[in-house]
Order: C-alpha cells, then structure tokens, then sequence
C-alpha cells in the first residue's frame, strides 16, 4: 500500500469516523478519496446513500422553513385587513380555521366575529364562505368586501371561494379582492385572465400585493372613510 502522508491518512480516518457514527461525509472528502482508490465499492455505495440522505434532509428542511416563512406572511396579511376594516367601522370576519393564529401578539380572533350570519344560504356553501380568508361586512351584516389572501396553493382554489360567494349574493356591491406576493402577480394576471373568470359576470376580483397592503396600511387606518380606499393599492386585468 503506498505511503500516505498525514493529510491523506487524517481524511481517510475522518471519513471512517462519520461513516460509523452514520454522519454524511462532506463532497469534497468524498472526491478526494475516491481520486485516490481509498474507497471500495461498499464504501462508496454506503457514501452515495448517506449523500442522498442528507440531500434528502436539507430539502426538507428548506421546505419546512419555506411553509413556516408562507404562514407568517399569510397571517400578517390577515392581521393587517383586519385591522384596517376595523378602522374603517366594518365588523371583520377571519376564515374560521386561522381564529387561532397570531401576529404583532394577537390572535386573529379577537378582531373576528364569533358566527358568520349568512341566512338563505346552504350550509355547504356556508362552510366553503366560512373559509375565505377574511370577510368584511357592514352594520346591517352586509358583506362589502372579501379577501383571500394567496400562498403556495393554488391561487384558483381561492378564485372559487370568491366566486361562490359571489353566486350567493342578491345584489353585485360587494368588492373581491386577492392578496399575493409581489413574486406571483404574473400567476395572478394569468389566472385572472383566463376565459373563464374574465368573462364572468358574477364577480369582478382586483388584486392587492403584499408590499402594498403592508407600506399602505396604516395610512388607510388613518385617513380612509370606507373600503373605496383600498383602489389607491388594488389592481385590475384586463
């Protein structure tokens, strides 16, 4: 066997180290030692599978930290539509799934009506309404707004749900809206272009982006009158 000075011998003893612990071995380790013929077919096959497993597990923890950073801008959106229809004197419903969640150290809640009041209306269809993200509604239990606030799911789940309140309303006053990040307004465009909702009569939905909404916001708390203040910041297609 030929001689290996002590940088050679000190790699080749790490990676026997992490391979009995069960560890995954750093790529420049591993290539190193392979130029070399320190790896036997077994080894490299245990190196390949242990590569795949920690490739594998950053993938995964990438994700999670992704779902986490959705969710927390998700509840801002709502926390910020809340307040901003509480400012302007209507009483805000939150989909009724998200009561629990928290920003800024509240619970969405807490700015939420206890029961969606929706008489006349199947309770199929009520259950699917309950679920919009948020509800603005006026004193006479008038729905005059309705946001969904999009992630990585589908936007044209959230386009149904508006939509299907839409389909239950007597008159056309109530305004739809999407909110999305700034990086999916070309998905919005596209989705709102399609045949099918562009020439729909039963609803005309703007967009509104998340950078606007959160710069804007307390701005609107402030000096808006009712929910024609959101036509500085929402956009149309079309």
């Amino acid at each position: 066997m030929e001689c290996l000075d002590s940088t050679v011998f000190s790699t080749f003893l790490f990676y026997h180290i992490q391979k009995k612990g069960g560890r995954a071995i750093p790529p420049r380790l591993s290539l190193s030692l392979r130029s070399r013929g320190l790896l036997a077919k077994d080894d490299e096959i245990t190196l390949e599978n242990m590569e795949k497993q920690t490739k594998a597990k950053m993938k995964r923890h990438s994700e999670v930290i992704n779902d986490a950073i959705e969710e927390n801008d998700h509840s801002e959106m709502q926390y910020h539509l809340a307040r901003l229809g509480k400012a302007l004197g209507y009483d805000v419903w939150i989909a009724q799934n998200d009561h629990k969640r928290e920003w800024n150290n509240q619970k969405l809640g807490e700015f939420s009506l206890k029961r969606l009041n929706l008489p006349n209306i199947s309770q199929s269809i009520k259950e699917t309404i309950a679920l919009i993200d948020v509800i603005w509604l006026d004193k006479k239990e008038r729905i005059v707004g309705a946001f969904e606030v999009e992630k990585s799911t589908s936007i044209y789940s959230g386009i149904l749900r508006l939509y299907d309140l839409a389909l239950t309303m007597s008159e056309n006053q109530t305004k739809f809206y999407l909110v999305a990040p700034d990086k999916r307004e070309k998905e919005i465009k596209a989705q709102l272009l399609r045949p099918s909702i562009r020439h729909s009569n039963a609803c005309q939905i703007s967009y509104i982006l998340f950078s606007e909404l959160r710069c804007d916001c307390d701005a609107m708390c402030k000096f808006g009158t009712d929910i024609g203040v959101l036509d500085k910041i929402s956009r149309n297609v079309g």
